[in-house]
C-alpha cells in the first residue's frame, strides 16, 4: 500500500520534513490496526480523524454551536501539528 503514497515535495526539494510528513503513513498504520505506531508516526492523526468525522457528520446533522466545535478542533489540531513538528525538528537538529 505504501507504494501508492504521495511523496513530500518539500522533503524532495529542500531535504526538510513538512508539517504533514508522516500523515499518510500514519493513516495506513491506523487502517492496518497499528494504533500506537500511527500515534508515534504522526501525533495529530487521531485528532484529525475526529475533526474529519465531525465535519462529515455535520454535513448531514446540524448541531447547535457547531462552529465552536469546529474551531476548537481546528485549533487543537494546529497546536498538536506545530508542537510535534517543532519537537521533531529540535530532536532532528540536535
Amino acid at each position: 500500500m505504501e507504494e501508492f503514497l504521495f511523496p513530500c515535495l518539500n522533503k524532495q526539494l529542500f531535504g526538510i520534513d513538512c508539517l504533514g510528513c508522516g500523515a499518510q503513513r500514519a493513516l495506513v498504520l491506523v487502517i492496518q490496526g497499528q494504533f500506537k505506531e500511527a500515534l508515534v508516526m504522526y501525533p495529530a492523526i487521531y485528532s484529525l480523524l475526529v475533526l474529519l468525522l465531525f465535519l462529515l457528520l455535520n454535513l448531514f446533522i446540524k448541531f447547535r454551536h457547531d462552529w465552536y466545535v469546529k474551531t476548537g478542533l481546528i485549533i487543537l489540531n494546529a497546536v498538536i501539528i506545530i508542537g510535534s513538528y517543532l519537537f521533531k525538528m529540535s530532536v532532528f537538529f540536535d
